[in-house]
């Protein structure tokens, strides 16, 4: 009874501070300026499209091609609200559905690929998206980019973040709802040993196409979006180096806990445009930060307090051993 009420009650507590967080959030734009809004517009974006990276990675996949799922998303929802005069809550859903449905095509051929031979794949399978995005003028406007792209709301950005805190919070229990069910166990299995699931009935290949769908269902998601909140995009905005960003966010938050992705990608999108005349220096300090957490954290940031505790007592106990020699 006692264990019983423990749980419940540190689950009360748990469910009590993301209520209180996510109200803390809802009232954030009422001290925030204009510019400050924008960034945690993207922040959030980012938190969406890392977590859904992270779905993929689950099931033992390394996508190195994850941006340009997210530019799939964004010229879908783009160019069926400019051509067709589709309102954007349409377009956005179909943005990601279609994002998911190239997931899906693409992880058909390549879902029996592990290890460095997928994570290949994938990155030459994101180049190859965004060099067919530019070739076709008068779909995307090629490299001079795709503009004029109907707004969700007005000017102001209030609305947008809004937007985008709600998506966030949507995506990460969905996430997190699958993670923690017999889904995301299967997903774990297969990353565990392929062997050992497929001796018990589970399908290697069907379970990472899934994890590809839903990973760029929501990647899909957050590139319609910000597609209607800049109104401007480009293939070069979804290349290479946005997907290498994406994987380094993932590595320094953090890939063995849910956790991870939500706080690297705050801290380091974030640590760019806080450094002013040195911004141009960011993917030097983006792979100083990989290269030390790889080394000294392996666990990523969000193992930090974690650490740190363990650090601590065993300064403790070095003390209290000297103290009693």
């Amino acid at each position: 009874m006692l264990r019983r009420g423990f749980f419940t009650n540190k689950k009360v507590v748990k469910m009590a501070s993301c209520a209180g967080l996510i109200i803390l959030l809802c009232l954030a734009p009422l001290i925030m300026g204009s510019y400050s809004i924008h960034l945690a517009i993207l922040v959030l974006m980012y938190i969406i499209i890392t977590s859904s990276l992270r779905t993929i990675y689950i099931s033992g996949q390394l996508s190195l091609g994850h941006a340009a799922f997210v530019g799939i998303g964004a010229y879908t929802s783009a160019i069926l609200a400019i051509r067709l005069d589709w309102t954007p809550w349409g377009t956005i859903l179909l943005g990601g559905l279609a994002a998911m449905v190239a997931g899906i095509l693409i992880g058909l051929p390549f879902s029996r690929l592990r290890a460095i031979y997928f994570a290949m794949a994938s990155l030459f399978l994101g180049i190859m998206i965004t060099a067919l995005i530019a070739v076709f003028p008068e779909l995307t406007q090629s490299y001079t980019g795709l503009m004029n792209i109907p707004r969700l709301f007005g000017f102001p950005k209030e609305p947008y973040y809004y937007f985008f805190l709600g998506l966030t919070v949507l995506t990460l229990f969905v996430l997190y709802r699958i993670e923690h069910s017999r889904v995301g166990m299967t997903l774990k299995a297969v990353a565990q040993s392929h062997l050992a699931a497929s001796s018990i009935g589970i399908s290697e290949s069907r379970a990472r196409i899934l994890a590809l769908g839903i990973g760029c269902f929501f990647a899909g998601l957050a590139g319609a979006g910000y597609a209607h909140y800049s109104t401007l995009i480009a293939p070069t905005d979804f290349a290479l180096m946005p997907s290498i960003y994406l994987l380094v966010y993932l590595l320094v938050g953090g890939t063995g806990s849910f956790a991870g992705p939500i706080v690297g990608a705050i801290v380091l999108v974030l640590i760019p445009y806080l450094m002013g005349g040195f911004k141009g220096f960011a993917p030097f300090f983006l792979a100083g930060a990989l290269i030390l957490v790889i080394f000294l954290i392996p666990q990523g940031i969000v193992s930090l307090p974690d650490r740190t505790k363990s650090w601590i007592r065993k300064l403790h106990k070095r003390r209290v051993s000297e103290s009693a020699s």
